[in-house]
């Protein structure tokens, strides 16, 4: 009789409701990092970040809060992973949609707690069912992580050592989790592997691909390779990516910058942004192709999906690597750049260019298609050297095609850690020997942490001369955009489709939206 009243109770429980992307919290950026000490929901109604200083540490800390079971629901929760494990094929339903997969955990968890004589009160079913769900849906004890928009990158350095978050706000922090044990790491590592469609092992120790959302993967499986054993490293892919005017908010750039980019754009310059590993190279890609005006093609290749343009003409296409013993099916960026070209784009955009498509890219850029594109270098010296040197090879004439080189930097100011565009160069002639002729009209002075202009723009001449406009009209059309960013910063429209509506706008009718901004 009792086991009866166990099983009509457990029936009987409505399941749980579970928000995986629950509302972005507006953070303010504190210089102060012993001021620090906020809370936000990461998977609501369970699962919380709590960034605070740490006065023991002398540093901040990243722990992820979760519901706390006690050791009996430890058991439970243990026994009905289990049994959960042997009785699905997740790999056959791990398409199917958010909602549906929450109600296949609930009906088998119902079902397998009736079986194995389990029986829970409402809470402590609750509870369980958040980590059957975080587990089978998403990456275990990583999840909250992957979950929260601010975190930039994941970081596991190995067994016993701490998780690693690269925060938007507050950069590099350590976190409360810790993988203690290398055999569930390794589990992880291989559910990663399976996640990005790849497989990893003893022989093929190195994994480097991506996740169904974007979200790129590198890790390693054995002590072989890392001494404390299993990595892995997630460098998140952001489904909102940041707008021009929240890179002014951070001071990553100004007004000015932004309005000449969009000048530059509009009129088809070809532009390189160069600088060290995630320095915000893409950050800035991704903010100025708002800029595109809103009836062109764009083509878009890259090795990982990081791009995410807010149009719908553009055609994405990402590298497929090779698969089996043969090596057989891949599409590299060389093959997917020449195909463009064929797609009728009027801008190509390139994720990176480090080897032989550098010289499709240029080719095409000497043909009449506006193209951008990211590069690891710190300086245009250093640009020129490596698209002149080996993998690359490009001769010093094909070189000046090339208008515009953005330097992104990584820079501690005030003691903070944070990112700003250096210095816009302009390329005026690179000749014979390499040597390249620059012009420099905006840069950044670390000294006041100020960003400085100068008027005599080599571009502007060079679009004077090519479309038939006055210099002056040039100047005029550059002070009205810089106002009209200014403007929305000021009235706070960060936002992506609210910022992307506003350049349409101005596309269509550039008076009336100035006129709406207070603007003439």
């Amino acid at each position: 009789m009792l086991q009866k009243e166990k099983r009509i109770n457990i029936q009987n429980y409505q399941r749980v409701e579970i928000k995986f992307t629950p509302k972005i919290p507006h953070l303010k950026k504190i210089k102060d990092k012993s001021k620090i000490n906020v809370r936000y929901s990461l998977i609501s109604p369970f699962s919380f970040a709590h960034i605070y200083w740490d006065p023991k540490e002398y540093e901040l800390v990243y722990e992820v809060e979760e519901p706390y079971l006690n050791e009996k629901e430890i058991i439970y929760k243990n026994q009905i992973i289990s049994a959960m494990r042997d009785m699905i094929n997740f790999d056959t339903v791990i398409e199917k949609n958010q909602e549906t997969l929450l109600d296949y955990i609930d009906k088998r968890f119902k079902i397998l707690a009736i079986e194995l004589g389990i029986d829970l009160p409402y809470e402590s079913y609750q509870k369980i069912f958040y980590y059957l769900a975080r587990d089978f849906i998403g990456f275990n004890e990583t999840d909250p992580l992957l979950r929260d928009y601010f975190v930039e990158d994941i970081e596991c350095n190995g067994i016993n050592t701490p998780i690693y978050i690269v925060h938007r706000l507050y950069r590099n922090i350590k976190t409360n989790i810790k993988f203690k044990n290398s055999n569930k790491l390794s589990n992880f590592v291989e559910k990663l592997a399976q996640r990005c469609g790849k497989y990893i092992s003893y022989s093929n120790p190195i994994l480097d691909g991506s996740l169904p959302d974007g979200s790129r993967v590198n890790a390693t499986y054995t002590k072989d390779i890392t001494s404390r054993g299993p990595t892995f490293t997630i460098r998140k892919f952001t489904k909102t990516p940041w707008t021009p005017t929240q890179l002014i908010s951070l001071k990553t750039l100004s007004a000015e910058m932004l309005a000449y980019l969009w000048i530059l754009i509009q009129y088809k310059m070809n532009l390189l942004i160069t600088g060290g590993t995630s320095s915000g190279k893409t950050t800035l890609l991704n903010a100025i192709v708002f800029f595109i005006p809103p009836e062109a093609r764009v083509v878009s290749i890259e090795d990982t999906r990081e791009l995410n343009l807010p149009r719908e003409n553009w055609l994405p296409s990402i590298v497929r690597n090779a698969t089996g013993i043969e090596k057989a099916g891949e599409v590299n960026l060389f093959t997917l750049l020449k195909s463009s070209f064929r797609q009728n784009p009027d801008y190509v955009i390139v994720g990176e260019v480090r080897g032989k498509e550098t010289y499709v890219l240029f080719q095409g850029m000497a043909s009449g298609h506006s193209s951008l594109s990211t590069m690891h270098a710190d300086s245009v010296d250093t640009v020129i050297k490596r698209l002149e040197t080996p993998p690359i090879e490009l001769s010093p004439t094909l070189l000046n095609i090339l208008d515009c080189v953005c330097i992104m930097t990584h820079a501690i100011v005030n003691k903070q850690e944070t990112r700003k565009l250096k210095e816009i160069a302009e390329i005026v002639n690179i000749n014979s020997n390499g040597i390249a002729l620059t012009n420099t009209p905006f840069k950044w002075n670390p000294r006041d942490d100020q960003f400085y202009f100068k008027k005599n723009s080599k571009i502007f001449e060079k679009i004077s001369q090519r479309y038939g406009l006055r210099l002056e009209e040039l100047e005029l059309e550059f002070k009205k955009r810089v106002r009209l960013i200014y403007a929305l910063y000021k009235n706070k429209i960060f936002k992506f489709e609210e910022v992307q509506d506003v350049i349409n706008q101005y596309y269509k009718k550039p008076e009336q939206t100035l006129r709406k901004f207070g603007i003439m």
